[in-house]
């Protein structure tokens, strides 16, 4: 009877997809006689498409071997329907391959995906529900497709292009409306047993503290996040506090608008208020990443996602509290904590390279 090897879940004997497999032991050779991170440099001569799908657009772009974007496009996303997906994700490798030769498609988007990498398990901004999306997309594009997670394929842009070059352990933290995360262990992204490891902002940091989506109390997200900044601002607003003029006054008293982005903007232009805000959110941030690091410990955190524009009003808090919260402080090496270099491009990078390291690992 076929049992699974480590990494590979039940069910029908697929081969597991490379990038889910560790490599050899650094300096070993490939069966072609280069080690795997020259089969990372070498890549293909041909150019890749990545596609983000987000909750309301879908970005593609033609990328090349070096990770710069040579050509975009991009589409809203047309609700839930999984068909109607496919068909715009179709229209845009038409439009982006027109005017270049294509070699693999690579997709990114929120959800769980199985270690195969063919099957959408659940998508909860799409109705994916067990969807075998590759199978359904080689069929339409005709060329050699990759689905991931749009956080690991943001993670390997950042490893391979972006801050977190020439870093073997590598954890990457989103922040936006949650925390979304990462990892890129010895040159392959580690997705755990079962193809779910990276969901950080639901570790319990808080026993009995605020409800989250998830069902769970306490959350990492529900204070890290873009969603807990502009809460605690919205508190300080309705209760009409002197200190808290400035973001009343920037949404014309109407409390409920206040939104993490407002605060942020306020923070870099100066209002006090708004600044002790990020503090109280960098704090929460790096108690939450000296945990990761006392279970993970990995030698760089790269810190992305929309609440960055924040930079060191946020960063800088969050590695005092890290420095203070770690395990064995004073008495360890402590990893790096920096933001993320790519921006909003990093998941269709990360989504092209991915599928372009694929499809030359099987060639």
């Amino acid at each position: 009877m076929y049992e699974p090897p480590p990494g590979v879940q039940n069910g029908s004997l697929r081969r597991p997809a490379p990038w889910n497999r560790r490599p050899p032991a650094l300096p070993a050779r490939t069966r072609q006689g280069t080690t795997f991170r020259e089969h990372l440099r070498l890549g293909r001569k041909g150019l890749a498409i990545g596609i983000d799908i987000g909750g309301t657009k879908v970005a593609a772009g033609v990328v090349d071997a070096d990770g710069r974007i040579l050509s975009e496009a991009r589409r809203s996303t047309p609700g839930s329907d999984p068909r109607a997906v496919e068909r715009v994700i179709v229209e845009l490798v038409e439009e982006l391959g027109a005017g270049h030769r294509i070699w693999s498609v690579g997709i990114g988007a929120a959800g769980w995906m199985d270690l195969d990498g063919g099957t959408v398990l659940f998508s909860p901004h799409l109705a994916w529900r067990n969807e075998p999306l590759r199978e359904n997309l080689q069929r339409l594009l005709r060329r050699p497709v990759l689905l991931t997670n749009d956080a690991d394929a943001a993670a390997w842009a950042e490893w391979r292009f972006g801050a977190g070059q020439g870093e073997s352990r590598l954890v990457c933290i989103t922040l936006g409306t949650g925390i979304g995360g990462a990892m890129v262990l010895d040159g392959r992204v580690e997705r755990g047993r079962f193809g779910v490891a990276g969901e950080f902002g639901h570790q319990i940091i808080m026993p009995g503290g605020h409800r989250c989506e998830c069902g769970n109390r306490g959350c990492w997200e529900q204070y890290a996040s873009g969603n807990a900044l502009g809460r605690e601002a919205r508190i300080l607003a309705r209760a009409n506090s002197p200190v808290a003029q400035e973001l009343i006054a920037a949404v014309d008293g109407h409390a409920a608008a206040i939104t993490g982005a407002i605060v942020t903007d306020l923070a870099l232009a100066g209002d006090a208020a708004s600044r002790e805000l990020l503090d109280e959110v960098g704090d929460w941030l790096g108690l939450g990443l000296a945990n990761l690091a006392a279970a993970l410990d990995p030698g760089l955190f790269v810190i992305g996602g929309g609440l960055c524009s924040a930079g060191d009003l946020l960063v800088e808090p969050a590695r005092k509290a890290f420095a203070r919260n770690l395990t064995g402080r004073g008495f360890r090496p402590a990893a790096g904590i920096v933001l993320a270099a790519l921006g909003p491009n990093a998941g269709l990078i990360g989504a092209a390279d991915l599928s372009r390291v694929s499809s030359r690992m099987r060639s």
